[in-house]
């Protein structure tokens, strides 16, 4: 008879059920151990992606900027310090109180202008003394002339003696020596006279007067009374080391360099708060003597200044374009590596390889190197990014821009499209 009690009732009465653990099927271990590897993989909807995988991330982007050569300026950034073009002071030639002032202090004086009238009345009454002198000594010549011409026909008629002749040829003589004199003491009388009034000896600025009305002046020595000041053209003065400038008259000579311009050098005046003087004045000379103690020689150049706003005195900066680079390579001051062994830039290719490249730079100007050698035109320089530079690992080049510059939207040559 076959039993129809439950499972459980049966393991409880027989003792081997109860022994004997259960085991699943192998078809039924199969299917678990895939669904596992399937939730390991991720295809399951709680399971995580495992440290080490997924994809290589995006190249490291970097700013470059491209090779452009061209001819470029050599320019020199030196100290300098404005100086007036030519400088007169007006000094009181006549002794006396001075009785008017005929100027503006601070404005512009024409030359031959009247500035101060000193007291003439002394000057005039020697003026016209000497007149009188002088017409006293024309009236004894014309006496003389007189008696002269009387003498001439008597002598030839033995009526006056040989003797009386030759005194009245004398006086004549004598009498015209004196009108002579008596004219240049006439002369020097008016110029006494007209040293009473002062008058300017060149066209400019003319400043603050130095006496007043009612001082003495004239008395032992030239008196100052005021100073005048042409400025336009001004002139500023400026120093240069003599071995920069003797290294750049050889690279002329040696054709690695070009004169900068047919005439003399151009030279721009930039102020103390960094704006450039909109007028362009030119190099007149280089001293030849250098300071012993610096090492330097001193040039001046002529600006116009027809503002005035320039003022003597004044220091400032001096652009001077000596020479001109036919071929030259202009690049930001951080694209340069400069080390004991050489200078280096670093260049990305167009699969986005980074590697360095040895230069020969020039001149500094403007926070930028000149680069004379050792680039092509249309590479890519590297400018910033070089914190993520990892090995050989390729870059992404972009354009670079200059801070405070709005970024343009062409792409820089050479670099790769942005992913999207």
């Amino acid at each position: 008879m076959i039993s129809t009690l439950p499972a459980p009732t049966l393991a409880a009465r027989s003792p081997l059920l109860r022994q004997r653990p259960w085991k699943p099927p192998l078809a039924l271990l199969a299917v678990c151990g895939a669904t596992w590897l399937l939730s390991a993989c991720g295809g399951g909807s709680g399971g995580g992606a495992p440290a080490g995988g997924g994809a290589a991330p995006p190249p490291a982007q970097v700013g470059v900027v491209t090779v452009q050569p061209g001819a470029l300026d050599l320019v020199s950034e030196l100290p300098g310090r404005l100086e007036s073009s030519r400088v007169a002071q007006v000094r009181a030639r006549a002794a006396g109180i001075v009785q008017r002032q005929l100027f503006k202090e601070g404005s512009t004086v024409q030359a031959g202008q009247a500035l101060f009238h000193i007291d003439a009345a002394a000057y005039d009454a020697a003026l016209a003394s000497t007149r009188a002198q002088q017409a006293k000594a024309e009236a004894q010549l014309a006496q003389v002339q007189a008696t002269l011409a009387r003498y001439q026909p008597l002598v030839a008629e033995k009526a006056v003696s040989q003797q009386d002749f030759v005194n009245a040829q004398l006086a004549v003589k004598q009498a015209e020596a004196d009108v002579a004199l008596a004219r240049a003491a006439v002369q020097t009388a008016s110029i006494n006279r007209a040293y009473a009034d002062v008058t300017s000896p060149i066209t400019g600025r003319i400043g603050r007067a130095l006496v007043t009305e009612g001082a003495l002046v004239g008395q032992g020595e030239a008196t100052a009374l005021a100073v005048v000041q042409q400025i336009d053209p001004i002139y500023v003065n400026f120093t240069q080391s003599a071995n920069e400038a003797m290294k750049l008259a050889q690279a002329v000579e040696a054709g690695q360099y070009q004169r900068a311009g047919k005439g003399a050098a151009a030279v721009k005046v930039v102020l103390d708060d960094g704006t450039e003087h909109p007028q362009a004045g030119k190099l007149l000379f280089s001293d030849l003597t250098v300071d012993a103690t610096t090492g330097q020689v001193t040039l001046r150049a002529e600006v116009p200044n027809p503002g005035g706003r320039l003022l003597p005195g004044l220091y400032v900066r001096v652009r001077l374009a000596q020479a001109q680079a036919a071929k030259a390579i202009s690049l930001p001051q951080q694209a340069v590596t400069r080390s004991p062994k050489g200078d280096s830039v670093m260049v990305v290719d167009a699969e986005g390889k980074v590697a360095p490249r040895p230069v020969k730079l020039g001149n500094q100007q403007g926070g930028r190197w000149v680069v004379l050698d050792g680039l092509q035109a249309g590479e890519q320089v590297m400018v910033d990014g070089f914190q993520k530079l990892r090995g050989d690992a390729p870059v992404k080049a972009v354009p670079w821009q200059a801070p405070g510059t709005v970024a343009q939207p062409a792409a820089a040559p050479g670099a790769a499209p942005e992913a999207k």
